[in-house]
């Protein structure tokens, strides 16, 4: 079963890429994007409990990611929230993951560790085999 997942993300070339990327090595499904925060907080709180895999860029067309990963703080164990930034410093990931981020991943150096996380989260989420 493919991981539902949301995007956050206002570059539309990085976007494309990450949608494409993802659903060939990982069993995921993007089930829409957003450019804004306020999109972004709005899409995930009217589909609580309805998404596994929330992928939120810091810098945002308006509002910023620290907005969203604090407007789903309050989302189902089994929903994951993680990072993805060109500026991942020691403070924003700090500030991440005292909003609840589940992890932080640097665009321009971290993209293997973003990816095997990813596929980790789809590993995970499968059905264990019948015996």
């Amino acid at each position: 079963m493919a991981l539902i997942t949301y995007l956050v993300e206002d570059n539309q070339t990085i976007l494309a890429n990450l949608i494409d990327t993802l659903e060939e090595i990982a069993s995921v499904t993007v089930v829409g994007h957003a450019a804004t925060e306020v999109e972004a907080t709005r899409w995930l709180s009217l589909h609580d409990g309805q998404w596994q895999l929330a992928i939120v860029d810091m810098f945002l067309r308006e509002g910023s990611g620290l907005g969203v990963l604090a407007g789903c703080r309050k989302r189902e164990p089994h929903q994951k929230v993680v990072v993805l930034t060109n500026f991942a410093t020691i403070d924003i990931r700090q500030r991440s993951l005292a909003l609840g981020a589940d992890a932080v991943f640097d665009k321009s150096n971290e993209l293997d560790e973003f990816f095997a996380y990813c596929i980790a989260e789809t590993a995970r989420d499968l059905p264990l085999p019948e015996t």
